[in-house]
């Protein structure tokens, strides 16, 4: 996986579809955002020498306000980002946690390359990007990622305008109305839409559904988007 040498090639398809990875290409249950969640909470408490109690309320203020707590750390804290990112999302254990799905292979495949391209869109670092493709072996279906870059200051990550635009300009897309995105984020796909994007919200079965839908579709599980998308898979395409 990596950037596309045909982004801007003759006959390359000018639609992109881009997929969330965490709690979207694999469901929720694996308890990868609880494990996360426990060591952000560790890293508040040890380094901001925060009690148990505020060192949760923190983080969910600033995941809350900037979609993400470490750019709430590092706007308010001085927060080695890098440090961070090795004590939290490269310590996750998730070579027992996340395991290859043939049904997620399946609907990959399916896609009609010749329509749409695949790029991966995260708010992880792409060490944790990387390693859950990997791990879900999914990694060449994809022609690149678009992540949140630790290493640059200011931090762009969803939901911020920017990070869809950095999203298409990695990709090579130049109009909006040629990018498709499923997430399972309300306000990432409430963001999307706005720039106008097309927009999948995905709540995964047994999840309450929002009062009001994050954007136009609102799936339960990946497999929907054959019906929502028919043009782009090869077993719905019309002879």
């Amino acid at each position: 996986m990596g950037p596309s040498s045909a982004a801007n090639g003759v006959g390359t398809p000018k639609q992109v579809f881009f997929f969330d990875i965490d709690n979207c290409l694999y469901p929720k249950s694996a308890r990868v955002q609880d494990l996360m969640s426990n060591l952000i909470d560790r890293y508040f408490a040890a380094h901001l020498n925060l009690s148990w109690d505020d060192a949760v309320r923190l983080h969910k203020e600033y995941y809350q306000n900037y979609g993400l707590a470490i750019e709430g750390l590092v706007r308010h804290h001085q927060i080695d980002p890098l440090e961070y990112n090795a004590k939290v999302d490269d310590a996750l254990p998730l070579e027992g946690i996340i395991k290859p799905n043939q049904q997620l292979k399946d609907l990959l495949a399916d896609i009609d390359r010749n329509k749409v391209r695949l790029w991966l869109l995260t708010n992880a670092y792409v060490n944790h990007a990387k390693r859950v493709v990997r791990l879900l072996e999914v990694e060449n279906m994809f022609e690149g990622v678009t992540y949140c870059d630790y290493s640059s200051i200011p931090l762009v990550c969803k939901p911020h305008p920017d990070m869809y635009r950095k999203a298409m300009k990695e990709a090579g897309v130049d109009r909006v109305e040629d990018c498709f995105f499923v997430d399972d984020s309300y306000i990432n796909c409430q963001k999307a839409q706005e720039m106008g994007w097309t927009v999948a919200h995905l709540v995964e079965e047994g999840s309450p559904l929002p009062k009001t839908q994050a954007s136009r579709y609102q799936i339960r599980n990946l497999e929907e988007l054959r019906a929502i998308f028919p043009q782009f898979f090869k077993s719905t395409q019309k002879e």
